[in-house]
């Protein structure tokens, strides 16, 4: 009886780690892709995620190669898409960017990251 009921309470903490894990906001995809080279300036960084955002606490920057910031300062989440979030970019010269992401979402839980992408010659 006593491994039963231990068998049930790992169960169950294993039930709420795994749908506590499910709750945050994890980056699904990007364009420019993680790690991309592209070859024509974007005129946009879009980031898409695994849970709805909520457009208060959620932000995203672009930073060249020299650490200055760069996108147009208008990040925002889309208003048809939730789990799209994303800021305008001025033509860019060939280097490398790295883009810095900070959100929340609507259950509260805030996720951040960062990654690079390439624009090439």
């Amino acid at each position: 009886m006593a491994g039963l009921l231990r068998l049930l309470l790992l169960g169950a903490c294993a039930l709420m780690f795994f749908s506590g894990a499910r709750a945050h906001a994890f980056l699904d995809h990007a364009l420019p892709a993680v790690g991309s080279a592209v070859h024509a300036s974007p005129g946009q960084v879009r980031l898409w995620f695994t849970q709805t955002l909520e457009p208060a606490f959620s932000t995203v920057q672009v930073f060249d190669s020299n650490g200055k910031r760069i996108d147009r300062g208008d990040a925002q989440v889309d208003r048809a898409d939730a789990t799209l979030l994303f800021v305008s970019l001025p033509k860019l010269a060939p280097g490398t960017y790295r883009v810095k992401w900070r959100v929340l979402s609507v259950d509260t839980h805030v996720t951040e990251g960062d990654f690079t992408f390439d624009v090439a010659p």
